[in-house]
């Protein structure tokens, strides 16, 4: 019986055991080492001298294993020489031991001939090279006494070669520890196809990233897979500065297990956050099976952590830090994959149709290569810089907005105010509001306050809240929208508040006035510079408007006109009205409604826009379509 004992790590992941068809692989375990330990009047026995030769073997090939892995070091070429025979060129391994395997030249061989093949029960045949030990040349015993009984002759010297052999490909898969260097998240999945967005859990600020979009069949059917949606990425920068990129996949078809994959490159704001998020906009999927359209698309969220870390430091932590037990419990191969052999059989005869090495062989980075490999890398390794020069990264917060300008722009406060009116108002009535704390303290602060509706809007097909500073009557008499009434504001510098008075221009039913009012700090000596800066910048979203169902998330790019990218902050007006992130990532609340999302540039408060998303319940998108 054996027993295989599954160790539980911190990260909550299970390592695979790698394990061939039901019985659990050969300890391949190269230690604990043990050395002779040599004192006066030791009696030495072969078995000492075998000890001492497995010490230092043993030793080398923990080293080879742990600083190359295994794989080809240099040639091991496959080619198919005719439909029955294939010709493996000379070259050297390191298999999973770290036993070195040199083929010290090139054979031929008929396939029928390999060993292996009358095994075969597939039409994908993967051909492996093993290490292999022979004893040769035979030498007369001298002590015949001691030696195996009816031994007379013993071989003297063990030679280090090779096998090849063939095998089922599919019983020759990689098992490898789950990795937690990747992060992924599925954009869509059915009983054809699954597409699935991968990238680095955690990425570097200021640097490039790669994201995959992979697409896998997953049955024998003969199917055509149309994709088509647009990816948010609130931190990261496409190749045209923006933070959204379209997937567009037309008539893809795949064998069963077969896959696919389009790589997006992304750059890395330098911002300081501690996590994103990429998201599938919403309504923007379409899938489609053979031209029919998949009616259910899944929402799609990825969450991606932000880190300080370079590149290679962050892939070595991740590499170093499995340890010998979890890499055990992976499973070590005593053979190489050289390449896989597709054939054609019949009952009688079969054909090699196709030599694959692609993606079966595996290559070892030797440090004697080096030079000539990065020789060769001089043809390819040149920086995307395409990604740094159209889009720089967002300046950090309280960094200024331009380069070599110290900015030091006025603060800004807001909040709502209720002047209550009673029951008998009436026109000509002035009524005041309490002492309001603004909250900026004291000194030169300007304070501004417009009326506050909710009216009736027939674009939007709903109610929407509006605000009017100044004279009501420009804007039409609907006495349902606004209220005209005369105000004005106390602000008392050297208290930090202010009192707002309003009289009435005609009598009202209404108990309460609602007012959002808008407090302005100067800077000391540059009071009237504020015009003068801000008068040609804003800030817009590129959605102003957006319709969503419950629980979905959208991502409000943010765009800049006629100043520099900025830090911009993101907060709802009303409680109950969802969550946002500090990246404009906004998940509707479960509740329907039209909900308001305030957003304003963290140096300059001034420059601030307003986004509305209308959540409705699911099914709206078929109305929509119906409209």
């Amino acid at each position: 019986m054996i027993f295989i004992r599954v160790m539980m790590y911190a990260s909550g992941k299970i390592p695979i055991y790698s394990v061939r068809k039901g019985k659990a692989m050969k300890n391949t375990k190269l230690y604990p080492f043990e050395r002779n330990r040599y004192y006066s009047g030791k009696m030495l026995t072969s078995s000492d001298f075998q000890a001492e030769q497995t010490y230092f073997n043993n030793k080398r090939r923990f080293i080879n294993n742990l600083m190359y892995g295994s794989g080809v070091v240099c040639g091991c070429g496959v080619f198919s020489l005719d439909d029955l025979s294939i010709l493996v060129e000379s070259g050297v391994a390191i298999d999973g031991m770290g036993r070195e395997i040199v083929m010290e030249s090139s054979v031929v061989k008929k396939l029928s001939a390999i060993e292996g093949f009358e095994s075969l029960e597939s039409n994908l045949a993967c051909l492996c090279l093993r290490y292999k030990e022979d004893p040769v040349h035979t030498v007369y015993t001298m002590n015949q006494g001691t030696a195996d009984q009816g031994k007379e002759y013993e071989y003297n010297r063990i030679s280090e070669g090779y096998q090849l052999f063939l095998a089922d490909a599919e019983s020759c898969e990689e098992f490898a520890m789950e990795a937690e260097f990747l992060t992924s998240a599925v954009l869509y999945e059915g009983s054809d196809f699954v597409i699935r967005l991968v990238m680095p859990a955690s990425v570097c600020r200021g640097r490039n990233v790669k994201l995959v979009v992979q697409v896998e069949k997953l049955s024998a059917e003969s199917r055509k897979l149309t994709y088509h949606g647009t990816i948010q990425t609130p931190v990261f920068l496409t190749a045209q500065g923006g933070h959204e990129f379209d997937v567009d996949l037309e008539d893809i078809s795949l064998s069963e297990g077969e896959s696919l994959s389009r790589d997006y490159w992304l750059l890395t704001q330098d911002v300081d956050m501690v996590d994103t998020s990429i998201l599938l906009k919403s309504g923007t999927a379409r899938a489609y099976i053979d031209g029919q359209a998949e009616e259910t698309l899944p929402a799609c969220s990825m969450k991606v952590m932000i880190t300080n870390s370079k590149p290679r430091e962050l892939v070595n932590r991740e590499i170093g830090r499995m340890s010998l037990e979890m890499r055990n419990m992976s499973g070590i191969r005593d053979y190489i994959r050289l390449a896989n052999l597709r054939l054609v059989r019949t009952e009688s005869a079969y054909i090699i149709e196709e030599v694959i090495e692609k993606d079966v062989k595996h290559y070892i980075a030797a440090p004697s290569q080096e030079m000539l490999r990065n020789e060769y890398l001089e043809y390819f390794d040149k920086d995307p810089e395409i990604l740094r020069m159209d889009a720089a990264p967002a300046p950090k917060t309280g960094e200024p907005g331009r380069a070599g300008v110290e900015y030091q722009g006025p603060e800004v406060a807001s909040g709502i105010l209720e002047i209550p009116l009673g029951e008998a108002a009436r026109r000509g009535d002035i009524r005041y509001s309490g002492e309001i704390m603004h909250g900026l303290g004291a000194g030169n602060v300007y304070v501004e306050i417009g009326y506050e509706y909710i009216a009736d809007d027939p674009v939007m097909g709903s109610g929407t809240k509006n605000i009017i500073y100044g004279n009501p009557d420009l804007f039409g008499k609907d006495q349902k929208a606004s209220i005209n009434a005369e105000t004005a504001v106390k602000v008392m510098n050297d208290r930090g508040s202010f009192i707002v008075a309003a009289r009435l221009l005609e009598n009202v039913d209404y108990l309460v006035l609602t007012y959002r009012w808008v407090a302005i700090k100067f800077p000391a000596g540059n009071d009237l510079g504020l015009a003068e800066d801000y008068s040609d910048k804003s800030i817009s979203t590129d959605t102003p408007t957006v319709v969503m169902g419950t629980k979905e998330s959208h991502y409000f790019h943010v765009q800049y006109h006629n100043m520099e990218s900025c830090s911009v902050a993101y907060e709802l007006t009303e409680p109950g009205s969802g969550e946002i992130t500090s990246d404009g990532i906004y998940t509707a609340p479960a509740k329907e409604g039209v909900y308001e999302i305030r957003i304003y540039c963290i140096d300059m408060p001034v420059i601030c826009t307003y986004a509305y998303a209308i959540v409705k319940k699911k099914g709206y998108e078929e109305s929509e379509t119906e409209k």
